[in-house]
């Protein structure tokens, strides 16, 4: 009898040895990442290396990695569209800027809180008249909005019952209805709008509301077919999401990363003509 227990003591030993070695061989030690190419100063395809995503999203997200001691690769997946079937399809690990979807949640896993909240200001041509205390004095103005803004679904419902928006393919035409007078506001993020004013030099032509009317969050989100997703990573990533959040970290990197934007614009400065 104390022979077969001490058999059966031995087995079940090893059996919990085996089994903490296959959990600990469980944990991914490389995840791979992807997010919008075009979105300054969140994320953007680099220039110097086009597999390769850059900008306040990926730079945060390699803090957050390295902390970890984890590696995330941010690759260039395609358009928005194509990043996000890659990461549904669980080709890739991760999503790097989620906007908060019911459709989306049937496919990711978010984590909470977001990596970075968009705060999506009213912007207007300097010599506009326009007062905006809040969101319902834009009601019977006519504004435009991209089609790639993602908002909140709270806010997306009350734009879409009281504001008269024009929907363009892109900020770029939004901006250029405003300057042209076709539309007398425009709904952007302080960050992006930024970007875009500056890369179009219409900087000193537009401005912005202090106050957001809207402040989505950039989350990230693992692909349910992820081999990696597991509750450990999950977790971990949320107590990061956390300790970035209280950090105050991201308005420095958004900067950052807005000037870095801004530096590549410049025209390359070309050898003198002989």
């Amino acid at each position: 009898m104390d022979r077969f227990y001490i058999a059966a003591l031995t087995l079940l030993l090893g059996l919990s040895t085996v089994s903490s070695d296959v959990l600990a061989l469980g944990k991914c030690e490389r995840l791979i990442a992807t997010g919008s190419p075009d979105a300054p100063p969140y994320l953007w395809q680099d220039p110097q290396d086009p597999k390769h995503l850059i900008g306040a999203g990926a730079d945060l997200l390699a803090q957050v990695a390295g902390e970890l001691g984890i590696k995330i690769e941010l690759l260039y997946a395609g358009k928005r569209a194509q990043a996000l079937d890659e990461v549904r399809s669980g080709r890739m690990d991760l999503l790097t800027d989620a906007p908060l979807t019911s459709t989306g949640l049937e496919a990711l896993d978010y984590v909470h809180p977001p990596l970075l909240e968009n705060d999506y200001l009213v912007w207007t041509r300097k010599d506009s008249a326009l007062v905006i205390n809040q969101p319902e004095d834009l009601q019977g103005h006519p504004g435009a909005l991209s089609e790639k803004a993602r908002m909140t679904q709270g806010f997306g419902v009350f734009a879409e019952q009281k504001l008269t928006l024009v929907r363009t393919p892109n900020l770029t035409q939004a901006f250029q209805k405003l300057l042209l007078g076709e539309v007398e506001y425009v709904l952007a993020g302080r960050y992006s709008g930024l970007a875009m004013a500056q890369t179009l030099g219409m900087a000193n032509d537009l401005q912005a509301a202090p106050q957001p009317v809207d402040k989505p969050g950039l989350f990230l989100a693992v692909s349910h077919n992820s081999a990696c997703n597991d509750p450990w990573l999950r977790g971990q990533l949320a107590q990061k999401m956390t300790e970035l959040a209280a950090s105050g970290l991201t308005e420095a990197v958004l900067q950052r990363n807005l000037e870095r934007w801004k530096t590549q614009l410049q025209p390359p400065v070309s050898a003198p003509k002989q």
